[in-house]
């Protein structure tokens, strides 16, 4: 390093002025940083005094005194200055008019799930994907046909679906409608989607499903999930594996993580349930089943008019309630569905 008295003394000044022009401490710290911090024209000249010959360190070491004085000087009293400011703005903007009326009507708060909706969706945005909305009234065909569920699955019985409509009167070709079904599950909507997006396809669905369970501690009739859905070409189990690590982290925090187990699901192979690290779990930390996926069926593919040859998918889902309870630890599914503003308050005040 070259001690240059001349280039060193102009920085300074040039330090000195941004100082005194300087708006607010963000602002001045950043100066300082720039002008008298580790990598500054002044640490660099100090360092170089050491290099120049015994009868030239005296003098620059002066120089350099009086220049980090001059700095000092300038920017004590800046620093004074903008921290009053700072401080009577923060006054100001939290001054309460005690003579305002008070609003006594309880304005109520938003539901936790609602908001957990939003942060899934937010997390496939944030990846590119697009979110997808199908009907809650849905044709049988998109809800169990084109999803390759045969016609004698359980899925498909009065005791587990609700039917809301029987078969359509034939149409002019003489066509028999489909059966209408509330929906089931939001995977509903991914082959509508092939069909009128096209390939490639990224999707997620999230929305309200219906099932005729019986109301109680872990199961409730009207429920909601999220469905994902990726078809293109080169698509393997690891893609799904790393979009679910993903998932897992932005719901449950950096130490979560996901494994798989086969399994069958009729509109995936291979298929496998999802599993969740949980470290509060119930007699200590362990895995938890979250939700299912696997690799899109080809049946499902060809239902869309898709070649399972050139494109392949993988598809998961996992329900919202299921997840609001583990990362909120709330332990009553009733907690969720009776509306008591108590309860939202706990949640997403403030928010």
């Amino acid at each position: 390093m070259v001690f240059d008295a001349d280039q060193v003394t102009a920085a300074v000044a040039e330090g000195i002025e941004k100082i005194q022009n300087a708006s607010n401490l963000e602002e001045l710290k950043a100066i300082k940083t720039q002008y008298a911090g580790a990598d500054s024209a002044m640490t660099r000249a100090s360092k170089a005094i050491g290099s120049l010959p015994v009868d030239q360190k005296k003098d620059a070491g002066k120089l350099m005194s009086k220049l980090r004085a001059d700095f000092g000087r300038a920017y004590g009293p800046k620093e004074v200055e903008l921290k009053e400011a700072a401080e009577k703005a923060a006054l100001a903007a939290e001054t309460v008019d005690m003579t305002l009326p008070v609003n006594r009507k309880p304005l109520g708060a938003r539901h936790p799930l609602a908001k957990l909706m939003e942060d899934v969706e937010d997390f496939f945005i944030s990846m590119g994907w697009q979110i997808s909305s199908g009907p809650e009234i849905e044709a049988e065909w998109y809800n169990f046909d084109s999803l390759n569920f045969g016609p004698d699955h359980p899925a498909r019985q009065m005791q587990d679906t609700f039917y809301v409509k029987g078969n359509q009167a034939k149409d002019a070709a003489g066509f028999v409608g489909s059966n209408m079904v509330v929906r089931t599950q939001t995977s509903s909507d991914q082959v509508r989607a092939l069909l009128t997006r096209g390939v490639p396809l990224y999707i997620a669905s999230p929305g309200r499903v219906f099932r005729t369970d019986e109301l109680d501690a872990t199961h409730t009739p009207v429920f909601h999930q999220c469905e994902a859905l990726a078809v293109d070409k080169h698509l393997t189990m690891a893609d799904l594996k790393g979009v679910l690590d993903k998932l897992a982290v932005a719901m449950f925090g950096p130490e979560a993580k996901t494994r798989l187990r086969p399994s069958y699901f009729p509109f995936t192979e291979p298929s496998a349930e999802l599993d969740l690290w949980f470290p509060d779990k119930k007699g200590g930390p362990g895995w938890l089943e979250w939700g299912g996926c696997g690799m899109v069926n080809p049946n499902v593919l060809k239902s869309a008019g898709i070649d399972p040859d050139v494109y392949t998918g993988f598809a998961f889902g996992v329900g919202m309630e299921r997840t609001l309870l583990l990362r909120s630890d709330i332990n009553d599914m009733h907690d969720l569905v009776e509306g008591d503003v108590r309860f939202a308050e706990q949640f997403v005040m403030g928010e």
